[in-house]
C-alpha cells in the first residue's frame, strides 16, 4: 500500500509529521513525499524540510491521498497543478485524508461537496464554501474521505485510518508505539472554549502566514 504526501512549501510539521509517524508503520506501506519539484519543501519556520524525492507529474495513482495544512495552503489553491493532481489521485485512491487547513485543498479540487467533514476551527467558514457540512470533531470519515481537526488532529485521524486498514489491535499498537496517550496541562478543553484573546491571536497569525512564509529564508 501507497501513501503519498503532497507538499508545498509552508506546510506545518505536524500535520504531516503526526499522520506520518503512524501510518508509516502500518505494515506494508511504502511512504512518497511528492511535490511541484524534488528535492528540499521547507516547513513554515523555514527550519525544518522535508525531502520530496517525485513530483506531481510522476505520481499517477495512489493508494492514500494525503493533504496536510499550514500557511502554505492559501498558495497552493492557486496552483492549477496541484489541484488537477488532487483530482486525478482522489479519483482511484482507496482512501483521501485532509488534515488542518488541508481540506481547503480538498474543497478546490471539488472533492467536499455535499460532504461532511472536519478541519482547522480557525477556517471553518472558508472550508463551508466548498459546498460541505463542517463539523467540530478531532476527526471524521464519509466515505473513503477521512478529515482531521487542526495539526495534533493528524495523529487521531491517522490512528483511525489506521484502525480501518489494519484493524483495531495494530492501531492499539502504533497509539502504544507512539505512547499517543494525551494529558495537555492545560486540560482537555475544545478550540471553541479556548480564551477570545488566544483565538484572536490566532486568527491574526494565520491570516499574515502567507506573507510570513515570504518573508522566511532557509538557513545558510
Amino acid at each position: 500500500m501507497r501513501l503519498s504526501i503532497l507538499l508545498r512549501d509552508g506546510f506545518t510539521a505536524l500535520d504531516i509529521v503526526g499522520g506520518y509517524e503512524v501510518l508509516a508503520n502500518l505494515p506494508g506501506m511504502d511512504v512518497e513525499f511528492v511535490a511541484p519539484a524534488t528535492g528540499l519543501v521547507w516547513a513554515d519556520t523555514r527550519r525544518l524540510a522535508l525531502h520530496a524525492w517525485r513530483t506531481y507529474a510522476q505520481v499517477q495513482t495512489t493508494d492514500i491521498l494525503y493533504l496536510p495544512g499550514g500557511p502554505g495552503v492559501e498558495a497552493g489553491l492557486l496552483d492549477a497543478e496541484l489541484m488537477a493532481t488532487i483530482q486525478r489521485l482522489h479519483a482511484s485512491s482507496t482512501w483521501t485524508v485532509g488534515v488542518c487547513n488541508g481540506v481547503e485543498w480538498l474543497g478546490k479540487a471539488g472533492v467536499i461537496d455535499g460532504k461532511e467533514v472536519t478541519t482547522n476551527w480557525a477556517c471553518r467558514s472558508k472550508v463551508e464554501v466548498y459546498g460541505a457540512r463542517v463539523n467540530t470533531q478531532r476527526f471524521h470519515r464519509d466515505g473513503k474521505l477521512i478529515t482531521g481537526a487542526g495539526v495534533s488532529a493528524s495523529i487521531d485521524a491517522a490512528l483511525y485510518l489506521a484502525g480501518l486498514i489494519a484493524g483495531e489491535e495494530v492501531a492499539k499498537i502504533l497509539q502504544l508505539g507512539i505512547e499517543y496517550y494525551p494529558q495537555p496541562p492545560f486540560g482537555n478543553g475544545t478550540p471553541d472554549e479556548a480564551p477570545a484573546t488566544a483565538q484572536a491571536y490566532i486568527r491574526q497569525y494565520e491570516s499574515e502566514g502567507a506573507e510570513r512564509i515570504a518573508a522566511l529564508q532557509p538557513p545558510v
